[in-house]
């Protein structure tokens, strides 16, 4: 959801009523202008995207047609949604636009608003390069950001969106304590000013804290809060991603009839979303909740065709979760040819994808027990444990003698 910004300084005057009649007439006008510049921004930018980077300065440089407070406004939004679909190109998109704020008239919109929108891109910028694991290089651009947030107007929500991104940072940066700190007080400033919605965002955003710290039961609480406050008039996708995290979280801590019901209440929302990456997930939530209430048969169908899935499109850690949902299978059925089989397809399957070497080790040493028919429940279970946990800890080592 974009933020809008209105940038008008106030005029002083020793008549209250004189005040009031002024501001009135003057907020008026000055919405006028951004509406005006507001349609007029998707054009401009037009413009400048037909250029190469050079042509762009010249034409900032030389025309205040492109001056505009619409079109900056349009060039941060887009810098958002970049950086979340391609990180490489929603770094470029933020550097237009700080770009196009240096151009702006400080004394038409105001020095602070300006601070304001530049710290907002810059903070988008950060992001993209967290997403890029480019993990320092988005600590110096955060730091940045929030200098330009204290020079700014104060503004309580430019605030909250900047700890919200930065909790994203400090979680893949291990920082949790850090990362649960900032979420909390991003979450109580959406909630101060009302916006439900971006509260709830942000509880999803704490619930990924928590998982990534191993906290799996403490995020069920948090998703359940933040399914409550998410409008899905804005985002249908949030909600679908926050209730399928629910029913995952639900379903790997053996809470297997809450996510049978929590399921049923998800299923119009899968269906709304046919594509393969998404019914894949479905297919394999399905799956485990079925294999957890004793299914085995339902579960196999769904987990090796979620499998297949994920094999197509080439989701290599997704693909060796699933297989070791499929091999606890086996192994509760004494399922000895099975497991073999699909325990010799998993290493040279991942060997060849970006799939890390401490998981790749984990694989090996359960391709060896099982050859060696030393791999029972327990065995398959501490695997697959370790899968889901190095998940979201890279570094984690597998320890074989466990």
């Amino acid at each position: 959801m974009s933020v809008k910004i209105h940038p008008f300084r106030p005029v002083t005057s020793t008549s209250y009523e004189g005040v009031f009649e002024r501001t009135r007439r003057l907020v008026a006008r000055w919405m006028r202008v951004l509406e005006k510049e507001r349609i007029e921004a998707p054009g401009l930018l037009a413009q400048l995207l037909s250029r190469t980077g050079e042509q762009r300065e010249i034409m900032l440089r030389n025309s205040r047609r492109f001056r505009t407070w619409g079109l900056l406004e349009l060039v941060v939004e887009q810098t958002l949604v970049m950086s979340l679909q391609d990180p490489r190109r929603g770094e470029e998109w933020g550097r237009l636009a700080l770009r196009v704020a240096d151009f702006l008239e400080a004394g038409r919109y105001g020095a602070e608003r300006l601070e304001d929108l530049r710290a907002r891109t810059l903070a988008y910028i950060g992001n993209a390069l967290r997403i890029q694991s480019d993990l320092a290089g988005a600590d110096k651009i955060f730091r940045q950001a929030m200098s330009h947030l204290r020079r700014g107007t104060g503004d309580l929500l430019e605030l909250a969106i900047l700890l919200d991104l930065l909790a994203s940072l400090r979680r893949s940066q291990r920082r949790f304590p850090e990362s649960f700190k900032l979420l909390h007080k991003a979450v109580s400033a959406f909630l101060k000013l009302g916006d439900l919605h971006r509260a709830g965002r942000s509880l999803v955003n704490l619930s990924a804290a928590l998982l990534y710290a191993g906290l799996a039961e403490e995020s069920v609480p948090v998703l359940y809060r933040a399914l409550d406050l998410i409008d899905p008039k804005q985002e249908p996708r949030l909600l679908l991603g926050t209730r399928h995290n629910l029913i995952l979280v639900l379903t790997d801590t053996g809470r297997f009839l809450e996510a049978q019901r929590a399921y049923r209440e998800a299923r119009p929302l899968y269906h709304n979303f046919p594509e393969p990456s998404i019914q894949n997930r479905r297919r394999w939530v399905k799956g485990k909740i079925a294999r957890g209430l004793g299914q085995a048969e339902e579960a196999e169908s769904l987990l090796l065709a979620a499998r297949d899935g994920f094999l197509a499109e080439e989701i290599p850690y997704e693909t060796a979760l699933v297989s070791m949902d499929l091999s606890l299978l086996y192994a509760e059925q004494g399922r000895t040819a099975e497991l073999k089989r699909l325990a010799a397809e998993l290493v040279p399957i991942f060997a060849s994808r970006q799939i890390h070497r401490e998981a790749l080790a984990a694989l090996a040493f359960l391709q060896r027990a099982v050859e060696a028919e030393r791999a029972g429940v327990e065995v398959v279970e501490r695997v697959a444990g370790y899968l889901r946990k190095a998940r979201y800890a890279p570094d984690l080592a597998f320890n074989e003698s466990l």
